[in-house]
Order: structure tokens, then C-alpha cells, then sequence
């Protein structure tokens, strides 16, 4: 198997949010608005399955363990995102909006969930022409960054073989271009067993990237909070399963709701009643939740909420737990009323012809035209690379002030420190580094709430010594630098 750092993932799509309300409506015994034939149907169905990226066990690198939705982009900005960016950076994967052609809504006026109501297999969309397409697969996979995908499903005759065969033609021609793998949406109103027979008429990855006999990614959209009909479970042996409780119990427990405290994140994990480590993909929002679709409600973190949501991110890196995306968005005028944004539809930054305006980089590295960019945030990066350089690793030393103060280590590759007390930290941990010359990884962070350290180049046994004993953390900003390990090893204090 190639190292994840030589590939990319792709992945788009998902269901229209038209077509879920028909889902809804039929659900309930009410008659469609619609008359599908089998062909409207069958394209429905395949827009269901995503072009995702990694294997099942989502080929674990340590240097690259972290994806990224770029909710929307297009084709060229994606391409030269995993260039500029993503590469440099570690990043090991890109999940992209559906590649096919759409139905143009103009009423609302041309809302992002346009894209996910197809019309054909061609691969023109808001986002770029086909060309543009297999060019951005092949630059990003060039560079060793992959792709995923969303997707909504109806529930259409799976079990019926020539179904099943245009569903895999079509994921067979994307995994051609270069896709990696396949996110499924909606995964839940799907028979497991008809994933299943699907993905076994899959072909191996391409050869011009991936070692022979390599299998796609697979990961499945299944929204199971506790007491559904439906559990995610029954999903395991397709591939990797969304697992919605991470960000919802996250966000309570950094709102302080309910009396709740990061303390308790000790047994963070499968002990919070979630899925096994090596089935769950882990996010604390998507493109649904931060509209307030879908699974979550009020505790959903998101961009609005910066402070919180940083710390909420730094956490998920830093923890062992699941396989991590990261959400990187857009920004549109929220118009809340009662509880409820009547402006959820409003469609990516895009000029007067509905085209999508460019994704522009200002001069600190931040992005314009509306384009939010969480991903290039100074926090999020720097716990990308973290979560990089301490993979594997378990939890060690781990420290509370039975409050809402906490640090831990991984087992000597890092340490990292969580601050949402309304008061400073000022407290003496053991770090458990070796100490080390430099940091690679994190200079100085932006907030107040967070603190990293991977160290490299070991230097001697005296300097190992002393790190490996208490270490007191600066207030305030509560960060590990380079200048405190050496003034704890008694050496000068410039870098």
C-alpha cells in the first residue's frame, strides 16, 4: 500500500434537500410530488454514493491522519488548495461537492443544495467542467492529498442487480480519474446487505497511484444519536460509519450545559457510549448541522462560535479517538428567527451570474470573498500536524482540575492543554517529553485556551531527565515553547 502522503481522496455529493423532503413525505404515507421513472431513479441513487478516499481502516499514516470538506470550492481553487496547502501541511484528504450535472434552482435563488439534485452523469457542475475535474484529481493526488464525498439517498430497488450495476459503472468511472474512495449519505435508508452487494462490483483503485489490489475508502452517513430503529452498527463491515454523538456531546460539555466539564473527558470516546475507535469518522460540525439540519441541534459548534469551536477541534486532533474531518465553510447572512435560519439555503460566495467567486488567500495566509477557511486557522493547522506527529500514541498524564481545565500527553510525542475555565491556569504538569532542541509544530497560538508541543531532535540524556519531571505552564496564554524547555534545562533562553 502506497503511503497515504502519495494519495488523494475524492469524494462529492448528496441528495438534493428536495428530494429528502419527497423521502419524508412518502414516509409518512403521503402522496409524492413526483413521478419517477427508472432512469430519474437510478441517478438518484448513484448521486447517493460519495467519491471518498482511504481504505476501510482509513490507511492510517502517521504523517497524514486528518480530511477536509471544502464545502462548494471549485475545481481549480481545490487543485491549487491541495498545492499551496494541504501538501505542505499534512492534510490527507479533500472532500469536495458533488461532480455531476444538477438541476439549477432559481427560486430561492441558486441555494447550495442544488448540487445535490442531479440530473445526469456528466461531470459539469457549479464547481467546474469535467476537465477540471480529472485535472484537480490528478494535482491533488500528485501531491498526496485525497477526497470524500456526501450523499442523500431514496429508497430505490438496490437488490435489483442492474440497479446495482449502474450504481458501481458510475463509481468505477470516478475511481478511473483517480478517486480514492466513497462516502454514502443517508446511509441509514439503505439495506446494509445492498451496500454491500454494491461495492463488491467496485473495481481496485488506480494503479497510477495506488499499489495493486488496493480497495477504495468507504464511509457511510448514519445518524444514530441512541434509541434509533436503525443503528450504526449494522454498517461496520461496509466500511467507516459517521459517528454524530462526537460533536453534539463535545459541544455540551465546552457550553457547560447541563453542569458538564471537560474533567469528564478523561474517558472521552467509546466510553461516552460512541462507536469503536476503528469504525467511527469523527467532525464537530458538517455543512448540514451548522444550518441546523440533520443530527445535533443547539450544541453544534460551529465558525459562529470561534473560541469554542477552536477548542472544540483542537480536542478531536488531539485525541486518539476516530478518524477526524475537518469542516471549512463559507460565510452567508444568517437571518434567525424563532430558533430557525430562514437563510439555511443561501448558496456558496458566487457573482451576479451565479457562477462561484474564487477562493482568494489575503496576505496572512487568511481567506476572502466570503470564504471562511477553518482549516487555515493557526490553531487548526498546527493541531492537523499535531495529531500527525503523535498518532498511535495513547494518553498519558493526563491532568483536571476537576473543572474545566485539562492537559494530557501521548506518550512522550506531545502535550496539549485545554483552558475554558473563566480563570487562568496556573498548575505544574508532567509533560513526559524528552526534551529536544525544537518545535516543529506549534510557534505561539492565537488564543488563550491552547497548548501544544512536539518536540524533535533528542539531545542528551541530562536534558531528557529534566524534561521528564514537572513542568509549570505560563498563564494566560498557556503554551509550551521551545524558551520553557530550555529555561526548565537550565540552558539560555533564546531559540
Amino acid at each position: 500500500m502506497l503511503p497515504l502522503r502519495q494519495k488523494l481522496w475524492w469524494a462529492s455529493g448528496k441528495l438534493c434537500f428536495a428530494i429528502q423532503q419527497e423521502c419524508k413525505r412518502i414516509s409518512r404515507g403521503l402522496p409524492s410530488r413526483v413521478n419517477y421513472n427508472m432512469k430519474s431513479l437510478l441517478l438518484l441513487l448513484l448521486a447517493a454514493f460519495g467519491l471518498c478516499w482511504s481504505q476501510y481502516t482509513s490507511n492510517p499514516q502517521p504523517l497524514k491522519t486528518s480530511i477536509v470538506h471544502l464545502f462548494e470550492w471549485r475545481w481549480v481553487d481545490v487543485a491549487l488548495e491541495c498545492e499551496r496547502y494541504l501538501a505542505p501541511n499534512r492534510f490527507a484528504g479533500v472532500q469536495v461537492s458533488p461532480p455531476n450535472e444538477n438541476l439549477v434552482i432559481m427560486n430561492p435563488w441558486r441555494p447550495w443544495w442544488e448540487r445535490y439534485q442531479p440530473i445526469s452523469y456528466k461531470l459539469c457542475s457549479r464547481s467546474g467542467s469535467e476537465d477540471e475535474f480529472r485535472n484537480m484529481v490528478t494535482r491533488c493526488n500528485n501531491v498526496g492529498v485525497r477526497n470524500c464525498r456526501l450523499s442523500g439517498l431514496v429508497d430505490l430497488a438496490q437488490r435489483k442487480e442492474d440497479v446495482r450495476t449502474k450504481i458501481a459503472d458510475y463509481m468505477n468511472r470516478l475511481i478511473d480519474i483517480g478517486v480514492a474512495g466513497f462516502r454514502i449519505d443517508a446511509a441509514k435508508h439503505i439495506w446494509p446487505q445492498d451496500i454491500n452487494a454494491i461495492l463488491s462490483k467496485v473495481n481496485n483503485l488506480n494503479t497510477q497511484w495506488f499499489t495493486k489490489g488496493s480497495r477504495p475508502f468507504i464511509y457511510q452517513e448514519v445518524i444514530d444519536l441512541g434509541g434509533e430503529a436503525v443503528q450504526s452498527s449494522e454498517y461496520f463491515r461496509n466500511g467507516r460509519v459517521t459517528e454524530f454523538k462526537y460533536g453534539t456531546q463535545l459541544g455540551t460539555v465546552l457550553r457547560k450545559w447541563n453542569e458538564e466539564k471537560m474533567a469528564a473527558l478523561k474517558s472521552w470516546g467509546e466510553n461516552w457510549n460512541m462507536m469503536p475507535s476503528d469504525k467511527a469518522i469523527v467532525f464537530i460540525d458538517n455543512h448540514d448541522n451548522q444550518r441546523g439540519h440533520g443530527a445535533g441541534g443547539a450544541s453544534i459548534l460551529t465558525f459562529w462560535n470561534p473560541r469554542l469551536y477552536k477548542m472544540a477541534v483542537g480536542f478531536m486532533l488531539a485525541h486518539p479517538y476516530g478518524f477526524t474531518r475537518i469542516m471549512s465553510s463559507y460565510r452567508w447572512p444568517r437571518d434567525i428567527q424563532h430558533g430557525k435560519d430562514l437563510n439555511d439555503w443561501v448558496g456558496p460566495p458566487s457573482n451576479s451570474d451565479g457562477t462561484i467567486k474564487p477562493v482568494t488567500i489575503n496576505p496572512n495566509g487568511s481567506c476572502g470573498n466570503d470564504w471562511v477557511c477553518e482549516h487555515r486557522w493557526n490553531q487548526i493547522r498546527n493541531m492537523v500536524r499535531f495529531r500527525n506527529i503523535v498518532y498511535g500514541q495513547s494518553i498519558t498524564n493526563w491532568w483536571d482540575n476537576n473543572n474545566n481545565q485539562v492537559a494530557f500527553g501521548r506518550n512522550g510525542k506531545g502535550f496539549v492543554v485545554f483552558n475554558n475555565d473563566d480563570r487562568l491556569l496556573m498548575e505544574r504538569c508532567r509533560v513526559g517529553l524528552a526534551c529536544y532542541r525544537k518545535t516543529d509544530v506549534l510557534k505561539r497560538p492565537d488564543g488563550d485556551f491552547l497548548c501544544l508541543v512536539h518536540l524533535s531532535l533528542p539531545v542528551n540524556t541530562e536534558m531528557n531527565r529534566c524534561m521528564n519531571g514537572p513542568v509549570k505552564m505560563h498563564p494566560k496564554m498557556i503554551y509550551i515553547t521551545l524558551r520553557d524547555v530550555v529555561r526548565f534545562c537550565g540552558r539560555s533562553q533564546s531559540n
